[in-house]
């Protein structure tokens, strides 16, 4: 089985931040209780941008891609991103005007120690 990152950026205009980090905090809680969750790293960025927003990377370490299928399971197939738990999945459990722009992927390289 190969480990999948799911990886996304995250736009938060200023004066949200404080309620985008307490969303992810949420989902982490809940993602870490799942069966194959490995990890989760969140990344703000220095600087802001030219409107005020500022950018977060967020990501979710799975054991496998079914691993993650199972907890998004029916976030796939409905408008809301909402799996079998009541949860937004998929990046869609922040509130607007916070943009989020999800993706998966899985590791070709890595250098470092």
């Amino acid at each position: 089985m190969e480990q999948v990152s799911v990886i996304n950026t995250i736009i938060v205009p200023q004066g949200m931040e404080a309620e985008a980090e307490l969303v992810r905090a949420e989902y982490v809680k809940y993602f870490s209780k799942q069966a194959g969750f490995v990890s989760s790293t969140f990344y703000r960025s220095l600087n802001r941008e030219q409107d005020g927003s500022l950018k977060y990377v967020n990501t979710v370490v799975w054991a496998s891609y079914a691993h993650f299928e199972q907890v998004v399971n029916q976030g796939f197939q409905n408008a809301e991103g909402e799996n079998s738990e009541g949860m937004r999945v998929l990046g869609k459990g922040f509130p607007e005007p916070i943009v989020v722009s999800p993706g998966q992927y899985s590791m070709i390289s890595h250098d470092g120690s």
